[in-house]
Order: C-alpha cells, then structure tokens, then sequence
C-alpha cells in the first residue's frame, strides 16, 4: 500500500491540509519515535497506556505484560469475535506517536504552535502467539529501542517470554499530520519589537554510563558507541 485511504476516523476535523497519508511518510515517523500510546475503552472510559512499539512492513507490534489488563482485554475481544471473522477479530485500538521538531515562538502569543510530526493508527489489536512471529516481533522491538542491540544482549528465556505479551496491530488505517516551517504571525505584529523564530528539537544521546555492577573489562559495544558519537536519535529504524 503506498497511499492510507482518508477515513472519516483518520482525517482531522482542524488543519485537514496538514494531513498527510502517504505510507513511506507515516512509516518513517512511526520507525523513528521511540515511545508510542496505546488508546482503548475500557468499562465505557479511555485508557491511554505508553508502550514500546516496533514496526515491521505493514504491521505495528506493542510490547506488554501477559498479565496485564489489557492483554486479558484482547484475549476476551478474541474470544468473542465471530469464527473465522477477520475484520471483528481483536480489540479495537488507537496508537499515536508524537515526534517534537521544534517550539515555534511567534510575536504574539497566540500563534505560538510546535513543530512535529504526529502519526495515529485505527485498528484491531490481536495477541501475537505463533512462535515465530513472537520471536521476529520481540527482535524488532529490542532493536526499535536500539539498531544492533538485539545481537548485543541474551534473548528471553522461557520464564520471561512468558510473562510477555505482544500485540498485533495491522496498519490498514492511519494518518500523519505535521506542521513545519517559521512562525505565522498576524502582519500587524511583524514590525513589532519581540523576537520571532523557531527553537529545533530533538532526541539527542549521551555518553554510555556502565552499570556499576559490569563485570570488568566488558567494553561499551560498538552500536552504543555509534549511536553517542551520532548524537541524535537516527531515522527509518527498519
């Protein structure tokens, strides 16, 4: 798919020309953000949860406990979905990620705005439980925090990978919606006295600080080493 259709749940009310559905773009934001929010209704009220999440291809993989509420939420919406049903199966979802590029200060207080990048994802969660998927999910997630890091720790054992849950998002509905660019001031206040401009923004990493108990002569690995010396968080993780 290189283009989400504009759903009546995925096309803003506010700003519509900000939004954007081309797949590549939502993709990027989605690989980039390091952190995402997991929306559902729970007993007839939201519950907004913060997670890791990974993407690989079209699919949206959330990290969590096999004993939370939530996990137990998907179970019972599967559970209660008709058989064989693909398109009820699952809890529905809503994920956002919000990227933070810049604090745009205006002249006037009221047009101060951000710029960023925000993608949301309208969907069916489902429990990821073929073996396989489970392994290339947790993968995924392990090097969405970190590229490299996967091959640079031990994988779950037996116990761990039991108490984990992940969760299967297909991205079939989804939009980005972005602002850029300098502030937009009323041209009544452009030749006024107060400084105008914008502040960038951006994740940033610092040096590599070993756990006080590292056993001696373990030396910071080089995808730590590559990720300090770039300093920013990179792009287009998968």
């Amino acid at each position: 798919m290189s283009e989400f259709p504009a759903t009546a749940r995925t096309t803003p009310t506010r700003l519509r020309e900000r939004a954007v559905y081309d797949a590549e773009r939502v993709f990027a934001v989605l690989d980039e953000a390091l952190i995402c929010h997991l929306g559902v209704v729970v007993d007839g009220e939201p519950l907004v949860l913060p997670t890791i999440h990974a993407r690989v291809g079209d699919v949206l993989y959330l990290h969590g406990s096999s004993g939370s509420h939530l996990a137990r939420l998907v179970a019972q919406a599967e559970r209660a979905a008709a058989p064989g049903s693909e398109v009820d199966a699952g809890l529905p979802v809503c994920v956002t990620v919000t990227l933070v590029d810049g604090l745009v200060l205006a002249r006037s207080q009221f047009h101060h705005s951000m710029n960023y990048r925000s993608v949301v994802v309208r969907g069916r969660a489902s429990r990821v439980t073929d073996p396989a998927e489970l392994d290339l999910a947790l993968h995924a997630v392990v090097e969405q925090v970190l590229r490299g890091r996967a091959e640079g720790s031990r994988p779950g054992d037996a116990k761990e990978l039991a108490g984990t849950s992940v969760l299967r998002v297909p991205i079939v509905e989804a939009s980005l919606k972005q602002r850029s660019g300098p502030p937009s001031d009323d041209p009544e206040d452009v030749a006024g006295p107060y400084w105008a401009g914008v502040l960038p923004v951006a994740t940033a990493f610092a040096e590599p600080q070993p756990s006080p108990d590292l056993t001696p002569g373990i030396a910071v690995p080089q995808h730590v080493l590559d990720a300090a010396a770039a300093g920013g968080r990179p792009t287009g993780v998968q």
